[in-house]
């Protein structure tokens, strides 16, 4: 073990296990099938880092995502992602990009919502913008309580959830403690723009 260690590095549950240790979080090992995760907590809302894997029968593709269960009061959401060429495409059918009136951010991000001062607001924070730019890749939103799943149904009414995914396994430490520090200070600013509340919204992910 210790060869392959130095021969690839840490594996993921080391790295996991670290960025939990981090943050004052939990590292759990959820066996062979329901797969290991790390719960944080930000004042009283809790974090939860894992993957998850879609298959289409022939080959699979494993995602890191982090979510996090609020209570959302005015149900303001929005999606942020980098620019690329599915971006361009989404443009051509109609999409609209909100600008935010950061040119070097709105030129690197396709931005969309549903209140375009809230946006602007929220975005508004620059620690958040630096934190969203040091991901390398990032699919950044607020999934509404009608897209969600909570133990198989949606969340309860008024609970939304900051949610965050990308293709791969994220074995970076410090990739990881940016993104935390991305969903606390996201959560933080929702609340200070009186778009989230600091009830801990009672959802086991």
């Amino acid at each position: 073990m210790g060869f392959l260690r130095d021969l690839f590095g840490p594996g993921k549950a080391e790295i996991w296990r670290q960025f939990a240790a981090s943050v004052g979080g939990q590292y759990v090992d959820g066996g062979l099938w329901r797969g290991d995760k790390v719960v944080a907590a930000h004042g009283q809302w809790m974090v939860t880092l894992d993957t998850y894997t879609v298959s289409n029968g022939k080959s699979s593709i494993t995602y890191t995502r982090m979510r996090a269960p609020y209570v959302n009061p005015d149900g303001f959401t929005f999606n942020i992602y980098r620019q690329g060429i599915f971006s361009e495409i989404g443009k051509w059918l109609g999409m609209q990009d909100v600008t935010v009136g950061y040119p070097d951010f709105d030129g690197a991000f396709i931005i969309k919502g549903n209140d375009i001062a809230q946006l602007q607001k929220l975005f508004a924070n620059r620690r958040i913008r630096e934190l969203i730019s040091a991901q390398p890749a990032i699919r950044f939103s607020v999934r509404d309580d009608d897209g969600g799943f909570w133990n198989g149904k949606g969340f309860p009414p008024g609970v939304d959830e900051l949610y965050f995914d990308v293709v791969g396994v994220i074995r970076d430490e410090h990739q990881l403690w940016l993104l935390y520090e991305l969903f606390s200070e996201t959560l933080d600013e929702l609340c200070r723009l009186g778009s989230a509340y600091q009830d801990n919204p009672r959802v086991q992910l």
